[in-house]
């Protein structure tokens, strides 16, 4: 089987090929030669052409081409359309800088992005990320992603993104209110609830949620639902906080009852990461009856063979924002360990990658294979890299992409959305029954599209299929924008 990335320049499109180096990215020179449908071939190759300096757009670009072959040859229509030039462009890239003044009294300046992929099925929706690593190819990467990914849960979204280089880490609680008022000031004029409507993502919780909205309401004037993630107080919706790691573990629920007959209960589970979304799936896998044995940082790991205490995590990482080595020093049975990609070696039933892309490489999956896991399903964006899914569908893994298994998030972002349109909020247990309801749906309907298209019981290339199914037939019936 092919692997499902190419990370690297084309001196023409069957000549020589140049690597890019990439801390995240393990790269390998492949070649267009894997792509055997023309068109997708030469729509690839333009994306190489344009933007072969950006690993990470150019592998999440090459997963879903490779995946939706069968389906460009069934329908002439979407090339005679240009859907694919269209899909793989963004409508708009907004990129800006961002001056703030710390507490010392010195001006700093960061990179603001946002991307706005894809508004076929409704305004751009997707969240901020605030971290050192955020570039332009990384926020298309993640705009992307987001088109499907909002496709799948059904709600009318389409696909944005947008962050900062800027890290909240070790700020005080006064720099990170500057920074985001500055960037909020710029970012405002683009976005709006009909328009654009941003949430949260790595390192933009509840805190830079409220500033940001706090900025645009004062430029704006204007109270609207213009981003998703608010405080209760202020048009939030209950379960939201909850909604990308409880959607991870539905997602897994229901993929396990209807590929394996099996369920939850009993089983070891590995997590990484230890923020929102590693926290409130561990939560929840430890309320369906498994026992969660880590959780980790970009530091390392800790392993807890008695099961991860939740409210500990929460205490340090919530409240302290802690370092995850500090668990070890408060509960006996811990170990912690350096190194965050060791947390794959740690025997388990199922693995919910958690933390960030491209985590888990060939080794790591390799890994855990040979320590008996069974299933991984991505609560992270794209946190396996092409080499580990390969491990994974030869292994026989029961393999859900972060596209369909970490949808949650954005699916009850889209159910905030509503209640701030309705000036109405829903109980806690309303929104769940919702957010549970539309995972199931995404396992059948993705399961449902491999198998229309000959990849029968493949849920990576039925998410990619549905997801990508309904934008296009939407983008053709809208005319060439």
């Amino acid at each position: 089987s092919a692997p499902r990335h190419i990370l690297s320049n084309f001196l023409s499109p069957l000549d020589t090929v140049h690597t890019i180096k990439s801390p995240y990215l393990i790269t390998q020179p492949l070649g267009r030669i894997m792509l055997t449908d023309e068109y997708v071939k030469r729509v690839y190759d333009q994306v190489v052409a344009r933007d072969g300096d950006q690993p990470e757009f150019l592998q999440a670009v090459y997963e879903v081409l490779d995946t939706l072959q069968p389906v460009i040859a069934k329908h002439p229509e979407y090339e005679k359309n240009g859907v694919l030039e269209r899909l793989v462009e963004p409508e708009r890239v907004v990129k800006f800088r961002v001056a703030w003044v710390d507490d010392e009294g010195k001006v700093q300046v960061n990179r603001g992005y946002r991307v706005q992929f894809n508004s076929a099925i409704g305004p751009y929706k997707g969240g901020l990320r605030f971290h050192p690593t955020v570039n332009e190819g990384v926020i298309k990467f993640l705009g992307f992603e987001q088109i499907l990914k909002n496709s799948l849960t059904t709600l009318p979204m389409g696909g944005g993104k947008g962050g900062s280089d800027f890290n909240p880490k070790g700020k005080s609680d006064a720099e990170v209110m500057r920074f985001c008022q500055a960037f909020m000031t710029e970012l405002c004029r683009h976005i709006g609830q009909f328009t654009d409507v941003p949430a949260g993502d790595i390192n933009v919780g509840g805190r830079e949620i409220g500033y940001l909205f706090g900025q645009y309401k004062r430029i704006r004037d204007e109270y609207s639902g213009v981003l998703t993630g608010k405080g209760l107080e202020f048009g939030g919706s209950l379960a939201r906080t909850e909604a990308t790691g409880y959607g991870v573990c539905y997602y897994t629920a229901e993929a396990l009852r209807v590929l394996r007959n099996d369920s939850f209960k009993g089983k070891t589970v590995v997590i990484s990461g230890s923020g929102n979304v590693a926290i409130y799936a561990a939560q929840k896998a430890e309320e369906l009856g498994a026992k969660v044995v880590t959780v980790s940082d970009s530091n390392g790991y800790v392993y807890d063979p008695n099961g991860i205490d939740v409210a500990v995590v929460k205490q340090i990482k919530e409240v302290e924002r802690g370092r995850i080595k500090e668990y070890a020093e408060r509960v006996p049975s811990a170990e912690y360990h350096e190194g965050c990609s060791g947390v794959w070696t740690v025997k388990c039933d199922i693995a919910l990658p958690c933390a960030t892309q491209n985590e888990i490489n060939e080794e790591s999956a390799k890994a855990l294979v040979a320590n008996g896991c069974k299933v991984v399903c991505e609560g992270a964006n794209m946190p396996s890299t092409p080499e580990a899914i390969e491990v994974y569908k030869n292994a026989g893994l029961l393999y859900g992409p972060a596209k369909a298994a970490n949808a949650g998030g954005v699916a009850v972002s889209g159910l905030e959305m509503s209640q701030n349109s309705y000036r109405l909020s829903w109980t806690f247990e309303e929104v769940d029954a919702k957010l549970k309801s539309i995972m199931e749906s995404i396992v059948a309907n993705s399961l449902a599209a491999s198998k229309e298209y000959g990849e029968e019981g493949d849920l990576m290339a039925g998410a990619n299929i549905a997801g990508f199914v309904k934008v296009a037939n939407a983008m053709v019936a809208q005319g060439v924008l």
